[in-house]
């Protein structure tokens, strides 16, 4: 089931800190829906000295398959949830999908 980002709005952590997600957005050049390998979710920093220093990201690179264009993709994981960054895209065209656990 495809979760879409809303704006500002960070995902839960608690769904999200140690998994995998997938994700898919609308390139702005072309608007091809791309989907995305799977990424993982770093937890915060645990050894923070501030909230606003809590944060632990994993950043990527995918391109379109409709036009080439590189977009550079940013999970940043915090006490308070979990943001995906893409971009030259609209952040509103943003969704993630939870891997499910390999048995």
């Amino acid at each position: 089931m495809w979760i879409q980002q809303k704006p500002g709005t960070p995902a839960p952590l608690d769904e999200l800190q140690g998994r995998t997600v997938g994700l898919k957005f609308e390139c702005n050049h072309c608007n091809t829906e791309v989907f995305t390998d799977l990424i993982g979710v770093p937890a915060p920093d645990l050894l923070a000295n501030s909230m606003e220093d809590d944060g632990q990201f994993e950043t990527e690179e995918i391109k379109c398959p409709g036009c080439d264009m590189t977009h550079a993709i940013t999970v940043r994981s915090t006490f308070e949830g979990v943001q995906f960054d893409v971009s030259e895209v609209k952040p509103e065209s943003v969704s993630y999908q939870v891997a499910e656990p390999e048995a």
